[in-house]
């Protein structure tokens, strides 16, 4: 038994050697606390290159962007048709062509016409028929030949054969005759039963609804003739954002189709009409500007988007740098105590100068990054899959 407990003395005293060697290591660094999700504290190099700044209210006009198209300046169009009735017999321009103030676009033979002239000739004739014997009664009446009474009845006659004449030139400047061509007519007597059709503007040909051999009438149009040098940009604004645009307002008109390959095609223009009506099928207002158009590169039909700022409204708004997105959520970080930044989901609304408009999420006066919110955004994801 003695040598037993020898042994067990012995074994205690070398545990108690080997306990006290231990205990003079140093004890372990206690961890860092761990940080909420979505926090961050980031490196002082990182630190140094965000910026924050509150959240605050501006004024704020919305972008409003609706869909138009190119037009005709309804003042500079121009649609043409013959002044009597008759058979085309010659076409002179074309569609596309360029026209002249008074340019002769077609001509054609009027019986309607021809008869006109032919009633202001006897009209004429009669008239200075009246007018002989007017005279020659003013002599008999002088020499005591005729009574008054008969005096009166040749001056009568004059009267009314004159006033028949002037209503018969009256026709035929109604039927598209020139005072000119009347005066020949009253001094030759030839009668000319075609009638030209006349361009009454300086423009482009863009309609022609006539063919040669055809009959027309006044009512018809037989071109249509459009001064494309100024265009209008037209647009329906919903009824919801009407109280938001005004006349004078300064717009911006995209033109998908004139891009190239720098980018966009934008012209700005003013608006110079906004509706006084809702247009009870669509519910929307009609606006519209008009643009220079002197190269012709604006083409009627064309579609085109106007950008209509509207009336500023003080909002609350951050800087859209400030935002980080995470899928189809976006958010920005929250200055917290102690040099630390929440990730907070905001919900926005429009964009307008390169300012969002918050909706909720953060208030008036939240300290926000609005400067190096997309590398802090990195680090957080690194160190979250580290």
């Amino acid at each position: 038994m003695r040598p037993n407990f020898l042994f067990s003395m012995t074994a205690a005293a070398v545990m108690v050697f080997a306990l006290a060697g231990c205990s003079d290591k140093p004890a372990p660094a206690a961890e860092p606390a761990k940080l909420p999700p979505g926090v961050i504290k980031p490196e002082a190099n990182l630190q140094q290159g965000l910026k924050v700044a509150p959240v605050t209210t501006s004024p704020f006009s919305e972008m409003l962007r609706v869909a138009g198209r190119i037009d005709f300046d309804e003042q500079r169009v121009a649609r043409i048709g013959a002044s009597v009735t008759g058979r085309v017999t010659d076409l002179y321009a074309i569609l596309g062509q360029e026209v002249k103030a008074g340019q002769v676009l077609a001509r054609l033979h009027s019986s309607e016409l021809g008869a006109a002239q032919m009633a202001f000739l006897k009209s004429e004739a009669q008239s200075e028929l009246q007018a002989r014997n007017a005279e020659r009664a003013r002599q008999l009446f002088a020499a005591d030949v005729i009574g008054r009474g008969e005096l009166q009845r040749r001056e009568s006659e004059l009267a009314i054969a004159s006033a028949e004449m002037r209503a018969y030139r009256d026709q035929l400047r109604v039927l598209g005759m020139s005072a000119g061509a009347i005066a020949r007519l009253g001094k030759n007597g030839s009668i000319d039963s075609y009638s030209p059709v006349f361009s009454s503007i300086s423009g482009t040909v863009v309609e022609r609804n006539v063919a040669q051999g055809q009959v027309v009438q006044p009512a018809d149009a037989l071109y249509t003739v459009a001064d494309l040098s100024r265009v209008w940009v037209v647009a329906e604004v919903p009824e919801q954002q009407a109280a938001q645009v005004a006349e004078g307002q300064t717009v911006e008109i995209e033109v998908p189709s004139l891009a190239n390959g720098a980018g966009r095609h934008n012209v700005t223009g003013k608006l110079i009409y906004v509706g006084r009506t809702v247009n009870p099928q669509s519910r929307t207002v009609l606006v519209r500007t008009e643009l220079e158009n002197r190269e012709g590169r604006l083409k009627p039909a064309m579609l085109a988007s106007m950008l209509i700022a509207g009336k500023p409204v003080d909002q609350l708004v951050i800087p859209a740098a400030a935002v980080v997105r995470d899928g189809n959520d976006e958010l920005v970080y929250v200055e917290v105590p102690g040099n630390q930044y929440r990730l907070t989901r905001v919900k926005l609304g429009a964009e307008s100068d390169g300012m969002r408009v918050v909706q909720n999420g953060v208030k008036a006066g939240d300290r926000i990054v609005v400067d190096g919110a997309f590398h802090l955004d990195n680090e957080r994801k690194r160190l979250e899959q580290g």
